[in-house]
Protein backbone atom coordinates (compact mmCIF):
# COMPACT_ATOMS: atom_id res chain seq x y z
CA UNK A 1 0.00 0.00 0.00
CA UNK A 2 1.48 3.54 -0.87
CA UNK A 3 2.52 6.03 1.91
CA UNK A 4 -0.50 8.66 2.50
CA UNK A 5 0.83 11.64 1.25
CA UNK A 6 0.65 13.82 4.43
CA UNK A 7 -0.43 17.72 4.68
CA UNK A 8 0.95 19.64 6.66
CA UNK A 9 0.08 23.57 7.37
CA UNK A 10 2.77 26.28 8.80
CA UNK A 11 1.19 29.96 10.09
CA UNK A 12 2.81 32.61 10.57
CA UNK A 13 1.75 36.17 11.13
CA UNK A 14 3.68 37.71 8.06
CA UNK A 15 6.24 36.47 5.30
CA UNK A 16 8.27 39.53 4.66
CA UNK A 17 11.96 39.08 6.38
CA UNK A 18 13.25 37.63 9.32
CA UNK A 19 14.74 34.20 10.59
CA UNK A 20 11.53 32.75 11.48
CA UNK A 21 9.63 33.49 8.06
CA UNK A 22 13.06 32.32 5.99
CA UNK A 23 12.21 29.31 7.82
CA UNK A 24 8.85 28.90 6.67
CA UNK A 25 9.78 29.27 3.29
CA UNK A 26 13.10 26.42 3.78
CA UNK A 27 10.50 23.88 5.30
CA UNK A 28 7.61 24.73 2.76
CA UNK A 29 10.28 23.66 -0.22
CA UNK A 30 11.39 20.41 1.30
CA UNK A 31 7.45 18.99 2.41
CA UNK A 32 7.39 19.46 -1.68
CA UNK A 33 10.14 17.92 -2.18
CA UNK A 34 10.07 15.22 -0.18
CA UNK A 35 6.33 14.37 -1.66
CA UNK A 36 4.18 15.83 0.63
CA UNK A 37 1.59 18.66 0.48
CA UNK A 38 2.70 21.72 2.22
CA UNK A 39 0.32 24.48 3.07
CA UNK A 40 1.18 28.02 4.16
CA UNK A 41 -1.72 31.06 6.47
CA UNK A 42 0.23 34.30 6.57
CA UNK A 43 -1.00 37.84 5.91
CA UNK A 44 1.25 38.48 3.18
CA UNK A 45 4.92 39.32 2.26
CA UNK A 46 7.50 39.44 -0.05
CA UNK A 47 8.42 36.16 0.84
CA UNK A 48 5.28 34.49 -0.58
CA UNK A 49 6.15 34.24 -4.19
CA UNK A 50 8.60 31.94 -2.70
CA UNK A 51 6.29 29.49 -1.03
CA UNK A 52 4.00 29.60 -4.45
CA UNK A 53 7.63 28.76 -6.62
CA UNK A 54 8.47 25.81 -4.30
CA UNK A 55 4.95 24.56 -5.04
CA UNK A 56 3.34 25.22 -1.88
CA UNK A 57 -0.06 26.49 -1.37
CA UNK A 58 0.09 30.09 -0.12
CA UNK A 59 -3.40 30.75 1.67
CA UNK A 60 -3.81 34.64 2.98
CA UNK A 61 -4.82 34.98 6.41
CA UNK A 62 -5.32 36.97 9.44
CA UNK A 63 -2.49 35.24 11.21
CA UNK A 64 -0.91 38.37 12.74
CA UNK A 65 -4.15 39.79 14.86
CA UNK A 66 -3.39 40.16 18.79
CA UNK A 67 -7.51 40.71 18.90
CA UNK A 68 -8.24 38.08 21.40
CA UNK A 69 -11.76 37.56 19.62
CA UNK A 70 -10.50 37.65 16.16
CA UNK A 71 -7.94 34.77 17.56
CA UNK A 72 -11.18 33.08 18.21
CA UNK A 73 -12.25 33.49 15.39
CA UNK A 74 -9.62 32.13 13.23
CA UNK A 75 -9.38 29.16 15.61
CA UNK A 76 -12.69 28.37 14.12
CA UNK A 77 -11.53 28.84 10.85
CA UNK A 78 -8.48 27.02 11.08
CA UNK A 79 -10.78 24.15 12.44
CA UNK A 80 -12.87 24.01 9.07
CA UNK A 81 -9.92 24.24 6.75
CA UNK A 82 -7.46 21.83 8.97
CA UNK A 83 -11.02 19.40 8.30
CA UNK A 84 -11.76 19.85 4.64
CA UNK A 85 -7.94 20.31 3.83
CA UNK A 86 -7.04 16.67 5.16
CA UNK A 87 -4.32 18.43 7.40
CA UNK A 88 -2.01 15.89 9.30
CA UNK A 89 -0.40 18.35 11.13
CA UNK A 90 -0.36 22.12 12.03
CA UNK A 91 3.15 23.87 12.64
CA UNK A 92 3.04 27.27 14.66
CA UNK A 93 5.89 29.93 14.37
CA UNK A 94 4.37 32.64 16.42
CA UNK A 95 2.18 33.23 20.08
CA UNK A 96 -0.61 35.16 18.36
CA UNK A 97 -1.69 32.86 15.61
CA UNK A 98 -0.16 29.84 17.95
CA UNK A 99 -3.21 30.08 19.84
CA UNK A 100 -5.67 30.06 17.16
CA UNK A 101 -4.08 26.90 15.64
CA UNK A 102 -3.36 25.14 18.65
CA UNK A 103 -7.14 25.63 19.68
CA UNK A 104 -8.05 24.48 16.17
CA UNK A 105 -5.04 21.00 15.87
CA UNK A 106 -7.24 19.58 19.14
CA UNK A 107 -10.07 20.42 17.64
CA UNK A 108 -9.50 18.68 14.57
CA UNK A 109 -7.25 16.03 16.03
CA UNK A 110 -4.69 17.29 13.85
CA UNK A 111 -0.84 17.02 15.81
CA UNK A 112 0.82 20.45 16.87
CA UNK A 113 4.23 21.42 16.29
CA UNK A 114 5.47 24.63 17.63
CA UNK A 115 8.81 26.46 17.19
CA UNK A 116 10.31 28.68 20.11
CA UNK A 117 12.05 30.85 17.68
CA UNK A 118 12.63 34.19 20.07
CA UNK A 119 13.36 34.39 23.87
CA UNK A 120 10.05 36.67 24.83
CA UNK A 121 9.47 38.49 27.59
CA UNK A 122 7.74 37.19 30.76
CA UNK A 123 6.87 40.27 32.36
CA UNK A 124 4.28 39.34 34.63
CA UNK A 125 1.79 36.33 34.78
CA UNK A 126 -0.75 37.23 31.85
CA UNK A 127 2.52 37.86 29.68
CA UNK A 128 3.74 34.30 30.85
CA UNK A 129 0.31 32.74 29.97
CA UNK A 130 0.08 34.36 26.40
CA UNK A 131 3.72 33.21 25.60
CA UNK A 132 3.17 29.30 26.81
CA UNK A 133 1.02 28.47 23.83
CA UNK A 134 5.18 28.15 22.15
CA UNK A 135 5.83 25.25 24.98
CA UNK A 136 1.90 23.63 24.11
CA UNK A 137 3.45 21.47 20.50
CA UNK A 138 3.51 17.56 20.84
CA UNK A 139 7.27 18.89 19.80
CA UNK A 140 8.47 21.53 20.52
CA UNK A 141 11.26 22.84 18.24
CA UNK A 142 13.97 25.35 20.04
CA UNK A 143 15.83 27.08 17.44
CA UNK A 144 19.30 26.85 19.18
CA UNK A 145 20.98 24.89 22.44
CA UNK A 146 20.27 27.61 24.84
CA UNK A 147 16.87 28.28 23.17
CA UNK A 148 15.94 24.74 24.18
CA UNK A 149 17.73 25.55 28.08
CA UNK A 150 15.10 28.58 27.96
CA UNK A 151 12.26 26.24 27.23
CA UNK A 152 12.83 23.47 29.89
CA UNK A 153 13.48 26.11 32.64
CA UNK A 154 10.32 27.90 31.99
CA UNK A 155 8.22 25.34 31.57
CA UNK A 156 9.40 22.20 32.67
CA UNK A 157 8.86 20.34 29.95
CA UNK A 158 10.25 17.07 29.26
CA UNK A 159 14.05 16.72 26.97
CA UNK A 160 11.85 14.10 24.82
CA UNK A 161 9.63 17.10 23.95
CA UNK A 162 11.78 19.32 23.04
CA UNK A 163 13.73 18.83 19.45
CA UNK A 164 16.64 21.24 19.11
CA UNK A 165 16.75 22.20 15.61
CA UNK A 166 19.70 24.97 14.56
CA UNK A 167 18.25 27.40 11.90
CA UNK A 168 20.04 26.91 8.76
CA UNK A 169 22.42 28.94 6.57
CA UNK A 170 22.52 28.85 2.69
CA UNK A 171 26.04 27.91 2.77
CA UNK A 172 25.74 27.60 -1.35
CA UNK A 173 25.34 31.75 -0.76
CA UNK A 174 27.94 31.91 1.59
CA UNK A 175 30.81 30.35 0.20
CA UNK A 176 33.94 32.15 -0.05
CA UNK A 177 34.96 31.10 -3.56
CA UNK A 178 32.19 32.57 -4.94
CA UNK A 179 32.01 35.93 -4.02
CA UNK A 180 34.63 37.61 -6.54
CA UNK A 181 37.14 40.45 -6.27
CA UNK A 182 35.03 42.89 -8.04
CA UNK A 183 32.46 42.62 -5.33
CA UNK A 184 34.96 43.17 -2.76
CA UNK A 185 36.56 45.86 -4.16
CA UNK A 186 33.36 47.28 -4.87
CA UNK A 187 32.14 47.49 -1.22
CA UNK A 188 35.36 48.37 0.18
CA UNK A 189 35.43 51.29 -1.94
CA UNK A 190 32.20 52.09 -1.02
CA UNK A 191 33.37 52.00 2.63
CA UNK A 192 36.05 54.15 1.79
CA UNK A 193 38.46 51.24 3.15
CA UNK A 194 42.25 51.95 1.45
CA UNK A 195 43.99 49.15 0.40
CA UNK A 196 46.33 47.68 3.38
CA UNK A 197 43.26 48.71 5.94
CA UNK A 198 42.08 45.94 8.01
CA UNK A 199 38.34 45.81 8.42
CA UNK A 200 36.48 44.89 12.11
CA UNK A 201 32.47 44.44 11.15
CA UNK A 202 29.84 44.86 13.39
CA UNK A 203 26.45 43.61 11.24
CA UNK A 204 23.26 44.54 12.99
CA UNK A 205 20.58 46.44 12.90
CA UNK A 206 20.72 50.07 14.64
CA UNK A 207 19.17 49.15 17.94
CA UNK A 208 20.40 49.91 21.46
CA UNK A 209 20.73 46.09 22.72
CA UNK A 210 22.97 44.94 19.29
CA UNK A 211 25.85 46.70 21.09
CA UNK A 212 26.79 49.37 18.90
CA UNK A 213 28.06 51.53 21.45
CA UNK A 214 30.16 48.91 22.93
CA UNK A 215 31.96 48.73 19.77
CA UNK A 216 32.21 52.17 19.50
CA UNK A 217 33.76 52.14 22.90
CA UNK A 218 36.07 49.59 21.88
CA UNK A 219 36.92 51.24 18.93
CA UNK A 220 38.50 54.24 21.04
CA UNK A 221 40.74 51.91 23.32
CA UNK A 222 42.49 50.39 20.58
CA UNK A 223 42.79 53.70 18.62
CA UNK A 224 45.34 54.82 21.20
CA UNK A 225 47.56 51.66 20.24
CA UNK A 226 50.07 52.44 17.11
CA UNK A 227 49.64 48.64 16.16
CA UNK A 228 46.38 48.93 15.17
CA UNK A 229 46.31 52.68 13.14
CA UNK A 230 45.39 50.34 10.29
CA UNK A 231 42.37 48.99 11.80
CA UNK A 232 38.37 50.25 10.48
CA UNK A 233 35.45 49.56 12.61
CA UNK A 234 32.38 49.30 10.37
CA UNK A 235 29.03 49.45 11.60
CA UNK A 236 26.41 47.81 8.79
CA UNK A 237 22.56 47.91 9.47
CA UNK A 238 19.54 49.61 9.33
CA UNK A 239 18.32 52.18 11.40
CA UNK A 240 14.59 51.14 10.79
CA UNK A 241 13.60 54.51 11.78
CA UNK A 242 15.53 55.06 14.72
CA UNK A 243 16.97 58.18 13.61
CA UNK A 244 17.76 59.49 17.11
CA UNK A 245 20.11 56.43 17.93
CA UNK A 246 22.23 57.16 14.44
CA UNK A 247 22.61 60.71 16.72
CA UNK A 248 23.68 59.13 19.07
CA UNK A 249 26.08 56.98 18.08
CA UNK A 250 27.33 60.03 15.59
CA UNK A 251 28.02 61.68 19.01
CA UNK A 252 30.11 59.20 20.52
CA UNK A 253 32.19 58.95 17.36
CA UNK A 254 32.84 62.57 17.37
CA UNK A 255 33.72 62.30 20.86
CA UNK A 256 36.37 60.34 20.55
CA UNK A 257 37.50 61.77 17.24
CA UNK A 258 36.90 58.58 15.72
CA UNK A 259 35.03 59.56 12.31
CA UNK A 260 38.64 57.93 10.45
CA UNK A 261 38.25 55.04 12.60
CA UNK A 262 34.20 54.03 12.86
CA UNK A 263 31.48 54.14 9.90
CA UNK A 264 28.41 53.76 10.41
CA UNK A 265 27.31 52.47 6.46
CA UNK A 266 23.56 51.69 6.71
CA UNK A 267 22.01 48.54 5.43
CA UNK A 268 24.37 46.30 3.16
CA UNK A 269 22.92 43.66 0.53
CA UNK A 270 25.67 41.78 0.08
CA UNK A 271 26.61 40.34 3.29
CA UNK A 272 28.67 37.38 1.60
CA UNK A 273 31.02 40.51 0.48
CA UNK A 274 30.83 42.43 3.34
CA UNK A 275 32.07 39.03 5.64
CA UNK A 276 34.78 38.45 2.78
CA UNK A 277 35.94 42.09 3.12
CA UNK A 278 36.60 41.69 6.86
CA UNK A 279 38.75 40.21 9.39
CA UNK A 280 36.92 40.04 12.34
CA UNK A 281 33.19 40.11 12.58
CA UNK A 282 31.58 40.93 15.73
CA UNK A 283 28.88 39.82 17.85
CA UNK A 284 27.93 42.79 20.58
CA UNK A 285 24.55 42.36 22.10
CA UNK A 286 24.00 42.78 25.30
CA UNK A 287 20.59 41.46 25.16
CA UNK A 288 20.25 37.50 24.75
CA UNK A 289 19.62 36.35 21.16
CA UNK A 290 17.60 32.88 20.42
CA UNK A 291 20.19 31.97 17.48
CA UNK A 292 21.89 34.77 15.80
CA UNK A 293 22.30 34.13 11.91
CA UNK A 294 25.26 36.32 11.79
CA UNK A 295 27.75 34.69 13.28
CA UNK A 296 27.08 31.09 11.75
CA UNK A 297 27.07 33.04 8.41
CA UNK A 298 30.71 35.05 8.85
CA UNK A 299 31.78 31.84 10.10
CA UNK A 300 30.26 29.76 6.79
CA UNK A 301 33.10 32.19 4.77
CA UNK A 302 35.75 31.36 7.19
CA UNK A 303 36.01 34.52 9.36
CA UNK A 304 36.36 34.55 12.88
CA UNK A 305 34.15 35.70 15.24
CA UNK A 306 33.96 37.61 18.64
CA UNK A 307 30.75 37.48 20.18
CA UNK A 308 28.85 38.32 23.65
CA UNK A 309 28.87 35.37 25.77
CA UNK A 310 24.61 35.30 25.75
CA UNK A 311 22.28 33.53 24.49
CA UNK A 312 23.45 31.17 21.09
CA UNK A 313 26.44 32.44 20.46
CA UNK A 314 27.94 30.59 23.22
CA UNK A 315 26.38 27.21 21.52
CA UNK A 316 27.71 28.22 17.54
CA UNK A 317 31.23 29.90 18.33
CA UNK A 318 33.94 27.84 19.24
CA UNK A 319 35.71 29.55 22.19
CA UNK A 320 38.03 29.48 24.72
CA UNK A 321 37.83 28.35 27.43
CA UNK A 322 35.67 25.25 26.19
CA UNK A 323 37.95 24.53 23.03
CA UNK A 324 41.67 25.66 22.85
CA UNK A 325 43.48 28.15 20.60
CA UNK A 326 43.70 25.19 17.95
CA UNK A 327 40.41 24.24 17.62
CA UNK A 328 38.20 27.60 18.58
CA UNK A 329 36.43 29.58 15.74
CA UNK A 330 36.55 33.22 17.31
CA UNK A 331 36.27 34.73 21.06
CA UNK A 332 33.33 34.93 24.01
CA UNK A 333 33.47 37.71 25.89
CA UNK A 334 31.15 39.67 28.70
CA UNK A 335 28.35 41.83 27.47
CA UNK A 336 28.30 46.00 28.39
CA UNK A 337 32.18 45.10 28.13
CA UNK A 338 34.25 47.21 25.81
CA UNK A 339 37.88 46.73 27.96
CA UNK A 340 37.36 42.84 27.20
CA UNK A 341 36.02 43.41 23.75
CA UNK A 342 39.02 45.39 22.64
CA UNK A 343 41.56 43.10 24.41
CA UNK A 344 39.53 40.11 22.46
CA UNK A 345 40.24 41.98 19.32
CA UNK A 346 43.51 42.64 19.72
CA UNK A 347 44.49 39.24 20.33
CA UNK A 348 42.84 38.07 17.06
CA UNK A 349 44.14 40.89 14.78
CA UNK A 350 47.45 39.59 15.73
CA UNK A 351 46.57 36.25 15.02
CA UNK A 352 45.42 36.98 11.85
CA UNK A 353 48.66 38.34 10.59
CA UNK A 354 50.42 35.53 10.72
CA UNK A 355 49.07 33.44 7.67
CA UNK A 356 49.16 29.85 9.36
CA UNK A 357 46.69 30.56 12.09
CA UNK A 358 44.75 32.46 9.94
CA UNK A 359 44.25 30.06 7.32
CA UNK A 360 43.69 27.42 9.97
CA UNK A 361 40.90 29.39 11.62
CA UNK A 362 38.95 29.89 8.91
CA UNK A 363 39.01 26.18 7.61
CA UNK A 364 37.66 25.59 11.20
CA UNK A 365 34.92 28.56 10.85
CA UNK A 366 34.17 26.59 7.75
CA UNK A 367 33.63 23.21 9.15
CA UNK A 368 31.88 24.38 11.99
CA UNK A 369 29.25 25.73 9.49
CA UNK A 370 29.09 23.47 7.28
CA UNK A 371 29.04 20.72 9.74
CA UNK A 372 26.14 21.78 11.98
CA UNK A 373 24.64 24.85 10.73
CA UNK A 374 23.33 24.35 6.98
CA UNK A 375 19.79 24.86 5.47
CA UNK A 376 19.84 21.28 4.34
CA UNK A 377 20.01 20.17 8.04
CA UNK A 378 17.52 22.21 9.34
CA UNK A 379 15.01 21.33 6.52
CA UNK A 380 16.07 17.21 7.21
CA UNK A 381 15.73 17.33 11.12
CA UNK A 382 12.14 19.44 10.61
CA UNK A 383 10.92 16.54 8.64
CA UNK A 384 12.42 14.33 10.70
CA UNK A 385 9.78 15.49 13.56
CA UNK A 386 6.91 15.57 11.54
CA UNK A 387 7.42 11.69 10.58
CA UNK A 388 8.00 11.14 14.20
CA UNK A 389 4.32 12.25 14.48
CA UNK A 390 3.12 11.34 11.61
CA UNK A 391 5.16 7.63 10.89
CA UNK A 392 5.77 8.56 7.40
CA UNK A 393 9.10 8.94 5.96
CA UNK A 394 9.19 12.05 4.65
CA UNK A 395 13.16 13.11 5.95
CA UNK A 396 13.76 9.44 3.92
CA UNK A 397 12.74 10.82 0.98
CA UNK A 398 14.07 14.09 1.01
CA UNK A 399 17.73 12.99 1.34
Amino acid sequence: MAEKRPTILQIIPELDTGGAERTTVEVAQAIVKAGGRAMVLAEGGRLCREVEAAGAEMIRFPAATKNPLRMYANAAALTHLIRNAGVDLVHARSRAPAWSAYIAARRARARFVTTYHGIYNEKGPLKRRYNSVMARGDIVIANSGYTANVVRERYNIDASKIAVINRGVDIDRFDRALVTAERISALRTAWGISPGQRVVLHPARLTRWKGQSVVINAAAQLARRWDFSDVVFILAGDAQGRGYYIQELEKMIAKDRLGERVRLVGHVEDMPAAFASSDIVLIASTEPEAFGRTSVEAQAMGVPVIASAIGAPPFTVLAPPAYNASTSTGRHVPPHDPDALAHAISEVLMLMLKPNERTAMAARAQANARENFTTHQLQTNTLAVYDHLLGTNLAGRFG
